[in-house]
């Protein structure tokens, strides 16, 4: 180096006086061109500066960080976030680990109080409000006692961790949803502490911590694994990323939201490929973009599949410090920083970027986007058309406009007949099916109300998820298009299960200083909880009149959500189709009641006096927007909101948690119970063993993401996970949701690769089945495991592109290796999936570039030998398969081992990151 490291401290004057900060000036002045690198990578530089030790973070790591290139690299670099941010489904499992880790270190005859958080960790309780209860005044009380009958036990697992560990902070249920409570009130752009001054960083256990990076915070999704590493005080590694520039220009036209532009933003990076890489948005559209809406942006990272969406802290950023309630005082210290330590975001002519994509923002139109992917983009003027060619074309229906349905004339031309339901027939309900040409309509009866549900009728309307829900322009534009829908005598259809989930109480409270809740509860969008719902599976049961409908009839109905995710049996089981958009639209799709309607040209309903009433006829100007939102936000609203935080409501002051220092756990809780991973680890390193006779588990395809692989949303009695529960005296009722149930690894592994829609090509059935290769016999993944099990058989998975994109699941590696798979073939992965694997000791391997199982004649029935791990394993080696075939020939062909640098083949070889950690504890 030029300079050593220690070099480069200096003094900043504050209000608090004089702090020490890393200068990457002292490097510019050293010869570094800094100012040529994108300001994400001048913050991962600062970081590697400061934590510089020569052994975990070394010279090496600086010089590359400081001679970072636009060009691909496959140098690892290491990464020491200043905080950690979890939600509760993915906290849990943590907590269950560092509770484990404890437990046997004291096994071992350690000090306990030794494992301990080294950085702060804020956990916030988000994940586990179910919508059961919708559409009244008392809809979030009834949620939230349901909340906590279900999850007490969780509940005060977290609360006895919150006083057993040092710096962990726990944010009690109804609060609000972490990544909008982060963005509000915890991130502060700039730390000071212990006398020194550095930018606010953390990693998240959810892969939506991105939508931080729009306050100027480098914050990027890991799965739990790596974020207990980070926080046992563990560098984070990964390889120098490529940071592709993104351009924007312009303004957003009048009428277009926010929500257009990610949904348009989405596609424009999903095609140009920006996977695993840094996204860094600059140009003079920023000046026209406030923080909520870089936010909204920043959000939909995983959507893009990017690592972070960065936006450099500027005048707009202390803007909104200054209005959500920061102190005077923190701003001017984020403001001074910055502008002495290169990081204000200016001169941004001179950054050289890997790729440069461009977007003006004046040409973005009305969007959503699904019916399965988040970058599969639909100009709303095409949506109708685009509803008839995927009911075609996935569906197998021929698609027949309303107007032109011929309902009288259906009956009795198939279908069941009324009291014939499978569901049975729930309070007095009748139906009656319709089909012409495969279309179907189901017409339901219930008391004195009648109505016909169709193939693209919307069952579930949802104002959800920290994507807009952190964005006050189109919560109050949501609240004004309910007002004039209301004016003109407008209702929500009757099928349609609607619901509002704020992403904090400050959106409560402007909605309501506004008059805007009490238009929304009209056409009951009632608040119903405030944590992420619709986009993890927590929409709840649909009304059983419904459902019985959808069931038996095999309707394909859609969902509309404001949220971020919309793969396959996410939202709801019995929804085929989930359309991302604008909560905007989404109050303009529930009183339409169906999807296939053009809202630009065709009446969205009828007023009393059958007048037509047009989407243009209720929606919101921009300067009513301004105006209201200029009348009822201001920063003593976020002072209200987030003065009591942590201290929450009566049910969780109540109560009541354990105050040992060690967890006592319980032989009879089928939620909390301590993780196999570690009970009796030995303390010196087996070397690692090559692969014998290996047998597939799962042949998968593309684009299978972590919601196929990782337990989620609810499961049957008949599931393997449903059994272990009834065999232990549970009953059905009392299930809850795989994500409430995450710190009992005897549940998660039976859900592992349970999805119902997840295809296994060695198996007949959809869902979680495989056949087990000797005998033949088709059964679910879990006993097939269980099989081979016994047989000491090593299992495998092969893959297409993309595997493990989705949500930052760790389960989607734990349950993995509880299955007995030691490795996976696949032809990509997704950056946070793939660092899972390895951290969970189980080996990401991948075809060679123009390979595929297809292309190399795969059935995924071979037996598998894979050689090359037992001696001189290293990052990025070629090992070497051989596939026996039941014919008995034989198949041989590399794949390349994805363990990316030198300390993942030390994690890979200790069994998993964590055994790392432990193994370091024990000799220290």
């Amino acid at each position: 180096m030029k300079i050593h490291p220690h070099d480069t401290k200096q003094q900043l004057d504050s209000s608090a006086g004089k702090l020490t900060y890393w200068s990457l000036n002292a490097l510019q002045d050293a010869g570094y061109d800094i100012e040529s690198l994108p300001f994400s990578i001048r913050i991962l530089l600062e970081n590697a500066l400061r934590n510089f030790d020569d052994f975990g973070i070394t010279k090496e790591h600086i010089e590359t960080l400081a001679t970072w290139s636009p060009e691909p690299s496959d140098k690892d670099i290491p990464f020491k976030p200043a905080r950690v941010l979890m939600q509760d489904f993915t906290g849990v499992p943590a907590v269950v680990d560092i509770a484990s880790l404890r437990a046997e270190a004291v096994r071992k005859g350690k000090n306990p109080d030794k494992i301990n958080p080294l950085i702060p960790v804020d956990l916030v309780i988000d994940h586990s409000v179910q919508v059961d209860f919708f559409g009244t005044n008392y809809s979030f009380q009834k949620n939230v006692e349901v909340e906590y009958e279900r999850n007490g036990e969780r509940y005060q697992f977290l609360k006895w961790a919150q006083k057993a560990f040092d710096n962990f902070s726990v944010v009690p249920p109804g609060m609000g949803i972490c990544h909008q409570v982060n963005l509000e009130y915890l991130a502060q752009g700039v730390i000071s502490r212990d006398g020194n001054v550095f930018p606010d960083t953390l990693v998240g256990t959810d892969s939506h911590t991105p939508m931080v990076n729009g306050i100027g915070v480098v914050a990027w999704g890991v799965g739990g694994i790596e974020a207990e590493a980070a926080i046992l005080g563990q560098p984070i590694y990964f390889i120098m990323p490529e940071v592709v520039g993104l351009k924007l220009t312009g303004k957003l036209s009048l009428g277009i939201t926010a929500t257009d532009m990610v949904l348009t933003i989405t596609e424009l990076l999903r095609k140009h490929g920006v996977v695993g890489k840094f996204v860094e948005v600059f140009g003079s559209g920023l000046d026209n973009l406030s923080v909520p809406d870089r936010a909204t942006i920043s959000n939909m990272s995983p959507e893009f599949g990017c690592t972070v969406t960065y936006f450099p802290i500027d005048d707009r950023t202390l803007d909104y410090m200054g209005k959500t309630n920061r102190s005077a005082e923190q701003i001017d210290l984020v403001k001074r920083y910055c502008q002495s330590n290169l990081l204000w975001r200016e001169n941004e002519d001179k950054i050289k970027y890997s790729s440069l994509l461009e977007l003006d923002l004046s040409s973005v139109e009305p969007t959503v986007s699904g019916p399965k992917r988040p970058q599969d983009k639909i100009l709303l003027k095409e949506f109708k058309s685009k509803f008839g060619e995927l009911l075609e074309k996935v569906h197998g229906r021929e698609y027949i406009p309303i107007d032109k349905r011929d309902v009288g004339r259906w009956h009795g031309e198939g279908g069941s007949q009324p009291g014939e339901n499978r569901g049975g027939n729930p309070d007095g309900v009748e139906y009656e099916t319709k089909v012409k040409n495969g279309l179907k309509t189901v017409v339901v009866k219930l008391h004195n109300e009648k109505f016909a549900l169709h193939d693209g009728s919307i069952v579930i309307a949802a104002i959800t998820s920290c994507t807009n829900t952190s964005n006050p322009s189109v919560m109050l534009g949501a609240g004004l298009v309910a007002k004039k829908a209301r004016q003109r005598g407008l209702d929500v259809k009757p099928w349609v299960k609607t619901s509002l989930a704020p992403g904090s109480k400050v959106v409560t409270d402007y909605l309501e200083k506004s008059g805007l809740l009490d238009d929304l509860e009209a056409l009951r969008f009632h608040v119903v909880g405030y944590g992420c719902t619709s986009c993890i599976g927590n929409s709840g049961p649909l009304p059983r009149h419904i459902a019985s409908a959808v069931e038996d009839n095999d309707l394909v109905v859609s969902s509309v959500l404001s949220g971020n995710r919309n793969f396959e049996a996410r939202v709801h089981p019995q929804v085929k189709m989930n359309y991302l958009m604008s909560p905007m639209l989404v109050v303009a799709y529930a009183l339409a009641g169906r999807v296939d309607i053009d809202l630009l040209n065709e009446p969205i309903g009828h007023d009393p006096n059958l007048e037509p009433v047009y989407l243009k006829d209720i929606w919101p100007s921009n300067d009513e927007i301004s105006d209201v939102m200029s009348q009822v936000l201001t920063p003593k609203d976020y002072a209200n909101s987030y003065g009591e935080i942590f201290e929450g409501n009566e049910m969780w002051k109540k109560l009541e948690a354990p105050k040992d220092k060690i967890y006592q756990w319980s032989s009879e809780s089928t939620y909390i119970k301590e993780a196999p991973f570690f009970e009796g680890i030995s303390e010196e390193v087996a070397e690692p063993k090559d692969i014998n006779a290996g047998r597939v588990l799962l042949k998968l395809g593309d684009s299978i993401t972590t919601d196929h692989i990782s337990p989620a949303g609810s499961f049957a009695e008949s599931s393997p996970a449903g059994q272990y529960l009834v065999g232990r005296g549970v009953e059905r009722k009392d299930f809850n949701s795989y994500g409430s149930r995450r710190g009992n690894d005897e549940v998660m592994v039976r859900g592992t690769f349970a999805n119902v829609r997840i295809k296994n090509q060695l198996a007949e059935r959809e869902g979680g089945y495989t056949v087990h290769i000797p005998s033949g016999e088709e059964m679910s993944v879990f006993e097939a495991s269980e099989k081979y099990r016994q047989g000491s058989t090593p299992l495998l998975v092969l893959a297409g592109k993309e595997y493990g994109s989705g949500s930052s699941r760790d389960w989607a590696a734990k349950g993995t290796n509880l299955l007995g798979i030691k490795a996976v073939i696949a032809e990509s992965y997704e950056r946070i999936h793939r660092s899972n694997l390895v951290g969970m000791g189980v080996l990401p391997l991948q075809y060679k570039a123009g390979e595929t199982a297809e292309s190399l004649g795969l059935s995924g029935k071979e037996a598998f030998t894979i050689t090359g791990i037992s001696n001189g394993l290293s990052p990025l080696k070629q090992l070497h398969v051989v596939a026996d075939r039941e014919d008995g020939t034989t198949l041989e062909f590399k794949v390349l081992c994805r363990l990316d640098s030198a300390i993942e083949v030390e994690y890979y070889k200790n069994g998993g990151i964590l055994h790392y950690v432990l193994r370091d504890f024990l000799k220290k």
